[in-house]
């Protein structure tokens, strides 16, 4: 999978381990998806998965990890990969502006991805092969890339692994079903019901379409203008997120929210966000009783941009280097309309229940407590 700002990668043992505690949760409505990570996760331990998200680059992820069926799509998808992977380069739009004008890539692998992606327009798809498609050829030029996994800028000197040559491979379909959409989280939380909505929105300032804008034209491949050093999009300027902005983020969640229609919510928050801790609680508790565990998490090495000057003198200090990730859940005592009816929740022993099996780091045993809010 990508490179991620925000990625879940060391919590995804304790977020799986937590829907499967939740009783009757079978199907999960994921309105964050990103790189599809946590409902890729969600998927192999036999849930049924709608992702969603409003970038393409994220759509496709989802698309392929949890969507696509590997009983349908696995032997159709080896044989479209060898054919792409054998295409030879031929520079266009792409390498011109993601390896020449900028140094995203080394331009004889931009080369490449410019030949694979016109060839995969020229084909015209079915919807679930070209994502999958379009994910092998995300990956493979994620892993020779020249960032620090953020596309806001690119490495001064070529990362080692750009010098490598880009190579395809088929990604890892898992069996079974499962859904994505590309909707804003407001009109999917409306549209789609789950036994358990699992929300981890963005919190702060930072737009995953311009982390990842190169992915985004990758996928689109709409050849937009581009502006700065960068080469972002223009329209990172226009499609703002309310997730990103400071005034806007808590009526935006409450609006989410009010339209889900889930027995169970579970959501992952930052204590680096817009939102305080005390406000998120405050508003999930209008849904029923919450339940939260906390974990230190590493931060992304981002922290660290911007502490040299361009003589490499020192000219400030690095954020720290963790923060607390946290984890909520509520029991809303709705039940979707198209769901059979659960079995009684049985009744707490106490206002603290523990979540055991394997800790974010993949120690198995150490469990998470979650404590009720007040």
């Amino acid at each position: 999978m990508i490179k991620y700002l925000g990625s879940k990668r060391l919590l995804v043992p304790w977020i799986v381990e937590t829907v499967g505690r939740c009783d009757g949760a079978r199907r999960v409505l994921d309105l964050f998806s990103g790189t599809a990570r946590v409902g890729r996760a969600l998927k192999s331990a036999g849930h049924i998965v709608h992702a969603n998200d409003h970038n393409a680059y994220a759509h496709t992820l989802a698309a392929c990890h949890v969507g696509a069926d590997a009983r349908l799509w696995r032997a159709r998808a080896e044989r479209l990969i060898a054919e792409l992977d054998a295409l030879p380069g031929a520079p266009g739009w792409f390498t011109e502006t993601y390896c020449v004008r900028s140094r995203y890539l080394q331009p004889v692998n931009g080369a490449r991805v410019d030949a694979i992606r016109d060839r995969i327009a020229a084909l015209s798809l079915e919807p679930a092969l070209e994502a999958i498609a379009l994910t092998s050829l995300m990956e493979a030029a994620d892993r020779v890339d020249s960032t620090v996994g953020l596309q806001m800028a690119y490495l001064k000197q070529w990362a080692a692994r750009s010098h490598q040559p880009l190579h395809l491979r088929v990604p890892e379909l898992i069996e079974g079903e499962g859904a994505a959409s590309c909707l804003d989280a407001v009109e999917a939380a409306g549209r789609f019901e789950a036994d358990l909505a699992y929300l981890d929105p963005p919190y702060n300032q930072h737009s995953y379409l311009g982390n990842y804008h190169v992915w985004e034209s990758l996928v689109r491949w709409d050849r937009p203008e581009v502006y700065g050093v960068a080469m972002k999009r223009t329209d990172v300027r226009e499609r703002g997120s309310d997730f990103n902005r400071r005034a806007r983020i808590l009526p935006a969640l409450a609006a989410v929210l009010e339209r889900l229609r889930a027995r169970w919510l579970v959501v992952s928050f930052s204590d680096e966000g817009y939102v305080t801790l005390d406000e998120l609680r405050a508003l999930l508790g209008r849904h029923g009783e919450v339940r939260e565990a906390s974990v230190a998490h590493p931060r992304h090495i981002g922290h660290k941009i911007g502490v040299y000057d361009l003589a490499g003198r020192r000219v400030g200090e690095p954020g720290p280097a963790r923060n607390r990730e946290h984890l909520f859940v509520v029991e809303t005592g709705l039940v979707p309309a198209s769901a059979k009816p659960a079995k009684p929740a049985k009744p707490a022993a106490s206002r603290t229940s523990a979540v055991r099996g394997k800790s974010p780091n993949g120690a198995a045993g150490r469990g998470r407590k979650f404590t009720t809010a007040t």
